[in-house]
């Protein structure tokens, strides 16, 4: 019978944690993704859960290596989410946004990230594509994070690619009393560089899913396109905040332009569709950039990665700009 209470709740997110590893991991690698993930449960109380979730079948010990989840778990995982998928992905993004720390005046913090799982080598090849799309303006700001294997769940000779999620932006308007309303992610389609309709939309409140990774993986996103032609089809979300809140937005927006995490392709005034998208009374439409964009680079090559949306939450300080990427990865090899 699938869980429901509190505490299998958690379970549940051990559970999670270990079905997105590729490797046994010890309680101490759990209770770090947790943690990144917004939940706060010790590693003392992570150790009796795996020994509940062994007995009951749920997960397998290894020894010293740490713990993997056995069919049985995934089937847990999977009955126990059937009713929490509705709106799934709208409720996340609420959780994320006030979750992070990130304080824009002193410029530290915790942001939300996504990360893609990718060989380091495969990262170096597809580099100079990658920042391009950063350059082009069609990437959440211009600051990245390189996570080297074994931190967060990396495995063996992988690196974790961070890129700021879209959703940081929430976050940064709701500590400034700005409430944000996710409506969807689209597919906008560019001409000769410019934005000129949505090609697809999926609402947040209608997927367990992130949509831009439905659209990344089923082939529906063109950025090779974009940054060579300038026709192509690239990720972008839809906000609505208060009317009253313009002037505010437009000034938070300058703000986070200058210090890497601009992401606002167009904010509308009070009542403006944008792009034949209509918003409520009393309220202005935004169209932010996907933040996973650049990945869908490595995607549209043929190459196959694991890539997570709101994967977790990053310190500002440990990001860097995006030319700095083969240097960071060149660094990780190395080292090993």
């Amino acid at each position: 019978m699938p869980m429901s209470s509190r505490m299998e709740k958690k379970k549940l997110a051990i559970l999670e944690v270990l079905k997105s590893s590729t490797v046994p991991l010890s309680s101490r690698r759990i209770a770090e993704s947790l943690d990144v993930a917004g939940y706060e449960i010790s590693e003392r109380t992570i150790r009796l859960y795996l020994q509940q979730l062994d007995q009951e079948g749920l997960t397998e010990l290894h020894g010293k290596k740490g713990r993997t989840i056995t069919e049985s778990g995934k089937s847990e995982i999977g009955g126990s989410r059937i009713l929490e998928r509705i709106g799934y992905m709208s409720s996340k993004i609420d959780q994320m946004a006030y979750q992070m720390s990130f304080d824009l005046a002193r410029r530290s913090g915790t942001v939300v990230v996504n990360t893609t799982i990718v060989d380091p080598e495969i990262l170096l090849e597809r580099a100079d594509e990658m920042k391009d799309v950063f350059s082009k303006g069609y990437a959440m700001g211009n600051l990245i994070g390189i996570l080297p294997s074994g931190e967060q769940g990396v495995p063996e000779g992988k690196v974790g690619f961070c890129t700021v999620c879209s959703v940081t932006l929430n976050g940064v308007m709701l500590k400034h009393g700005v409430p944000v309303r996710s409506l969807f992610c689209g597919l906008l389609e560019l001409k000769d560089h410019k934005p000129v309709r949505f090609a697809e939309v999926i609402k947040y409140d209608g997927t367990s899913l992130d949509p831009l990774e439905l659209f990344i993986r089923g082939g529906k996103t063109d950025y090779i396109g974009a940054i060579t032609t300038g026709n192509g089809f690239i990720g972008i979300g839809f906000r609505e905040l208060p009317a009253d809140s313009y002037d505010l937005v437009v000034s938070i927006a300058e703000q986070l332009e200058v210090i890497g995490l601009g992401a606002f392709m167009e904010i509308g005034r009070p009542g403006q569709a944008l792009f034949n998208i209509p918003v409520h009374d009393g309220c202005i439409g935004a169209i932010v950039v996907g933040g996973l964009n650049p990945v869908a680079i490595l995607e549209e090559r043929g190459i196959r990665v694991d890539a997570t949306a709101l994967s977790g939450r990053m310190e500002f300080n440990r990001l860097r700009h995006y030319t700095e990427l083969e240097q960071a990865v060149k660094q990780i090899i190395q080292k090993r």
